[in-house]
């Protein structure tokens, strides 16, 4: 594992199982406790098993405390994911739950939703409806759901299912990773390529990070003085004279240069 250099903790992942919270006769929320609850371990255990900080280190995953039938628990949950830095969040079901009493309203987190697709309970339904709340009410989220239908007492994660919730993981923890740090420009327009010319406008708005300008004799300035880390740089020397052979150049562009 590489030695942590990030400045501030590293995003954590906050696991939201949401459930139908009708109790009576019919014992609606009695019946999907287990099931919703056993969605978010499963999660849990994907992410902290597949993804890793970019020290090397898995990522830190939390689950809410209870299941999250209404608007006081979903409250709760939003107050111990505070606590724990979560800035990610994945709300999981199997069933119908009430969208606007259960959704994610935090505005700052980076949100996405799975509805288990399976027979019996219509997690899909619930992952339609909730995904459109976020869009009215203005909380972009990432709908997560399975090609086949699975039995409802089906515990696996489908492949595709998984791919999809690693993907959110791996783009939200990064995102997640770089939002108020900085990006570094040394130097400006590269041979007058305008791809090379930094836009703040989109790291600011977009990344949520911050820019920073320097002047490239900064890089000769730290090469005649020694200020840059020794080992780093025996590593990256060896790496390169083991990759980068010198030679003759194959380029056509370059080789007409040379004629």
């Amino acid at each position: 594992m590489a030695k942590n250099r990030l400045v501030g903790d590293y995003p954590v992942i906050g696991i939201r199982p949401t459930i139908d919270g009708r109790r009576g006769e019919l014992k609606v929320r009695e019946s999907l406790e287990e099931q919703t609850m056993n969605m978010a371990k499963s999660a849990a255990k994907l992410f902290e098993e597949n993804l890793r900080y970019s020290n090397g280190e898995p990522v830190k995953v939390v689950i809410a405390d209870t299941t999250i039938g209404r608007v006081g628990e979903a409250a709760a949950c939003a107050e111990k994911f505070k606590k724990a830095g979560v800035e990610i969040t994945l709300t999981v079901t199997p069933c119908w739950c009430y969208g606007a009493e259960t959704m994610d309203m935090d505005p700052l987190t980076i949100k996405g939703v799975w509805g288990f697709n399976g027979t019996e309970r219509p997690g899909a339904v619930y992952l339609a409806s909730v995904l459109a709340t976020h869009t009215q009410k203005g909380r972009p989220a990432f709908g997560i759901y399975g090609h086949d239908v699975q039995n409802a007492d089906d515990t696996e994660i489908p492949a595709d299912v998984k791919e999809k919730l690693l993907r959110f993981g791996r783009a939200a923890v990064a995102a997640a990773s770089m939002r108020g740090k900085s990006y570094l420009q040394i130097g400006s327009i590269c041979m007058g390529i305008g791809g090379s010319i930094i836009d703040p406008e989109f790291i600011e708005e977009y990344l949520g990070m911050r820019v920073e300008s320097v002047d490239e004799v900064e890089v000769i300035r730290r090469m005649e003085r020694g200020i840059y880390n020794k080992e780093e740089y025996e590593k990256a020397l060896a790496w390169t004279k083991a990759k980068c052979k010198e030679g003759f150049d194959k380029n056509p562009a370059n080789l007409q240069k040379t004629r």
